[in-house]
Parts: C-alpha cells; sequence; structure tokens
C-alpha cells in the first residue's frame, strides 16, 4: 500500500497538485492567438478584396456607350447593385429639372422629388466657402428607411443627382461614399455624352444647310426625291440629287454620290453641287457637264471622288440622255409597272481627271417614269453589283401608282432603311400637256 502511495505521489506534478504552465504552453498559447488574427485579417483583405472587385464591377457597367439616358439607366443598375434598395436619377439641364428617371427598384422607397430637386438646383452652387457635399441624406426618411442623394458633378458642372433610397437597414456612410463614387464617375460619362451630342447637333444643322432643296423642274415633269441617311441617323452625308431647268422645257436630273460620311463628305458634295449648277447653266451635254465637273474637281488635291448620274431630261421628244461618272444606271418604270435598267456608258468617277465620259439616248414617253438612285439603295455586303440591280429590276409596281407610292415601294421592297449605307433616290415622270392648257 505504501509502495502505491509513493508511485501514485511521484506521478503528481510538483507544487501540491497543481500544474504549473511552462514556457513551452504559452508559445503555444501566443501562436494559436496569432494563427487567429492571421485568419482574421486574411478573411478581413478577402472581404475587402469582394467589394473592390464589386466596385471594379460596378463602374466598368457605366458609361458603355455616349448615350446620357442609357449612362442613367448603368448607374442606378450599378447603385442598386452595390447596395441595395432603390434608385432613380433626376436629370438637370441649365436651370431645368427633370423628374425621377431610370429608376431601378421599387419606385415608392424614393424620398420626396421636392427634396432631391432642391438638391440638383443647389447642386451647382454651394453656399460661399462651403465645399460641395458629395451626399446628402434624406432627414425626412422614416426610421425605417434611409434616402440620400449623390450630386452627378464633373468639375464646375452638375448634371443632375443620383437619388438612392432603402427601407430595414440604415445608412453605413461607407456605402453613401460608394453610391457618391459612382455618380461621379457616371457625371464624367455624362458630360462626355453632351458634348458628344452638341458638336453631333452643329455638324447636323450645318449639313442640313449645306444639303439646300434641288431646283424646280419644268412643269411638264414631275419629280419626287428621298434620302435616307445610313443607320437612320440624323447626319446627312455625301448623297445628293438636283435638277436644273434648261432651255426648250428640257430638265437636267442628277443624282451624286461623295466617298465617306459625315461633315466632310457633306462639305465636298455641297462643292460638286455648285460647280454643276454653273456648268450646266450653260446647257452643254450631260457627258461635257461631266467633263468639266472633273476637271474642276481634280484640281484640288483634297476633295473626295465622287460619282454622278446625269440624265437630261426632254419630255416634248420624248427621250433622256444619260452620263455616268462611275455610276450605276438608273430604272425605267412601264406603264405596266415593269422595271428595266437602262444602259448607260460608264466613265471614272469625278477628281481622278481622267475625263473620257460619254452619253446615250433613250426613249422616256408620257406615264414612264425614271429613277435615279445612289449604290446605298441596291448595295448589300457579300453580294454581287448584278444580282443587287436584278433584285431591283424584279420589283413589280401597280399602274396609276404616284412618284411616292413607287419611292416608297422601292425603299420598302429593298429594305432601304436598314442599308448599310446613304440612300437618296429621285424619280421623274414627263407627261404631255394638252393643248389649249397653261
Amino acid at each position: 500500500m505504501a509502495r502505491w502511495i509513493r508511485s501514485r505521489r511521484r506521478s503528481l506534478p510538483a507544487g501540491g497538485g497543481h500544474r504549473r504552465t511552462g514556457s513551452g504552453d504559452e508559445e503555444a498559447l501566443t501562436s494559436t492567438k496569432t494563427q487567429g488574427a492571421a485568419a482574421a485579417a486574411k478573411a478581413e483583405a478577402l472581404t475587402a478584396g469582394a467589394r473592390f472587385a464589386a466596385l471594379r464591377e460596378a463602374l466598368a457597367r457605366i458609361g458603355t456607350t455616349l448615350e446620357e439616358s442609357t449612362t442613367c439607366a448603368e448607374l442606378t443598375g450599378a447603385a442598386v447593385g452595390l447596395a441595395g434598395g432603390t434608385a432613380a436619377v433626376l436629370r438637370r439641364t441649365e436651370q431645368t429639372i427633370s423628374g425621377y428617371e431610370q429608376i431601378t427598384g421599387d419606385a415608392d422607397l424614393l424620398p420626396d422629388a421636392r427634396w432631391a430637386t432642391a438638391v440638383a438646383r443647389a447642386g451647382g452652387a454651394p453656399a460661399l466657402g462651403e465645399p460641395p457635399e458629395r451626399w446628402l441624406e434624406y432627414a425626412g426618411a422614416p426610421r425605417t428607411r434611409a434616402a440620400l442623394c449623390a450630386p452627378l458633378k464633373s468639375g464646375d458642372d452638375t448634371y443632375g443627382v443620383l437619388v438612392w433610397a432603402r427601407s430595414g437597414e440604415p445608412l453605413h456612410p461607407g456605402e453613401a461614399e460608394l453610391l457618391s463614387l459612382l455618380a461621379e464617375r457616371a457625371a464624367s460619362h455624362i458630360r462626355h455624352a453632351r458634348a458628344y451630342e452638341s458638336v453631333n447637333r452643329t455638324a447636323g444643322d450645318l449639313q442640313r444647310a449645306l444639303l439646300s432643296e434641288p431646283g424646280r423642274p419644268h412643269p411638264n415633269l414631275d419629280i419626287a426625291i428621298r434620302y435616307l441617311p445610313s443607320g437612320g441617323g440624323v447626319l446627312v452625308g455625301g448623297d445628293w440629287c438636283e435638277t436644273v431647268r434648261l432651255h426648250f422645257g428640257r430638265t437636267l436630273l442628277v443624282v451624286g454620290d461623295v466617298m465617306g460620311h459625315g461633315l466632310e463628305a457633306a462639305v465636298d458634295m455641297n462643292a460638286y453641287r455648285s460647280s454643276l449648277r454653273y456648268i450646266a447653266s450653260a446647257d452643254l451635254p450631260p457627258h461635257r457637264v461631266l467633263r468639266q465637273m472633273d476637271e474642276i474637281s481634280s484640281r484640288e488635291a483634297d476633295r473626295r471622288p465622287a460619282t454622278c448620274l446625269l440624265a437630261g431630261v426632254d419630255p416634248g421628244r420624248g427621250q433622256v440622255t444619260l452620263a455616268s461618272a462611275g455610276h450605276l444606271p438608273p430604272v425605267l418604270i412601264a406603264d405596266d409597272g415593269e422595271a428595266t435598267l437602262l444602259s448607260v456608258p460608264v466613265g471614272p468617277p469625278l477628281g481622278t481627271g481622267l475625263g473620257g465620259y460619254e452619253s446615250a439616248t433613250h426613249k422616256l414617253a408620257p406615264g414612264q417614269t425614271l429613277v435615279l438612285f445612289t449604290d446605298g439603295l441596291v448595295e448589300r455586303r457579300g453580294e454581287d453589283i448584278d444580282a443587287s440591280l436584278a433584285r431591283l429590276s424584279a420589283v413589280r409596281f401597280p399602274a396609276g401608282d404616284g412618284l411616292d407610292e413607287v419611292l416608297d415601294t422601292i425603299l420598302e421592297r429593298l429594305d432601304a432603311r436598314h442599308a448599310e449605307d446613304d440612300v437618296a433616290a429621285l424619280a421623274a415622270r414627263p407627261y404631255s400637256r394638252h393643248a389649249g392648257s397653261p
């Protein structure tokens, strides 16, 4: 028994049965704490990384186009994606403030629009000596709802405000800063969009001024004209139509196409048109008109080449004389609605200085319709031009259609509103004046 007690005592720790923590245990405890802190720091870093990744993704989704309304829609979508709730935009143009636009989420959560409008009006003129607020909380929101405005401000200009609201969870300052950052990014894109729109509008006004109305033909010739910019845009390019009165009841019809698009092509188009009017006033045959236009334009190194088709219509003689500078032939529509391409000798485009233009004369009876057009009407990518012209020739027209109906039928059957190039078309129909008519 005593032997067992002694053996038992030897197995007990020193110090009356209480174990003391040694240096090895302290090191193990410190290591455990360090590992826990490292794991917490790693988890926090991962969370922060995920937040930054979400922020980068949200910023990348804003400003994908130069359309202001699209940018606003992208902004509200990104705001809701980051902070939840509902987001909308009030746009500011000078002193005009729009209502809520591009709403993403439940519109009933949005704060009083009068408060948001006041913020939008004051955003461009903060109190004297006070820095502009990056975001403002809505004091009138219920306790269960958070709302704020973040100005859409870029430089010294304010383009409106981002309005955000959420029910339940209160607003955190970090979230407000994120929403303010989104608003700043969107404002920069809105500034570019408005600058682009202003330049686009100015260029359009100038081009429309350059594209003046064609002259008036003789009373014995009816005409109708259509012009469609490529892509349904508002800007005109280098396509144009013209009519010039000549002596003895004759009229010169013209369709031209300057290479390229936009303002530069429209300026060159106007130069070709001016030279045509000046040269045609001398009442020269169509091929000689083209020859002189080519000589004039070839002296200007910066002028773009152009194709051109001239048709001298003489209703008294029942004929038309054609001359082409690299342009497609016209279509003649008979009384029964059948369409036929008229042959015409094709010379080089204007501006090359090569010359070599010739004329061809065809019959043109009263009631028949002559259609001149630019290549955007028929050309399609990957399709041979002969097949494109054959498609136009295959169109049949009801007897008795007016010129407007004829052009509408052509544009619809050839799907011209989705053409890849500008489209200009001119339809002309001679008629005989009855004896005794004025």
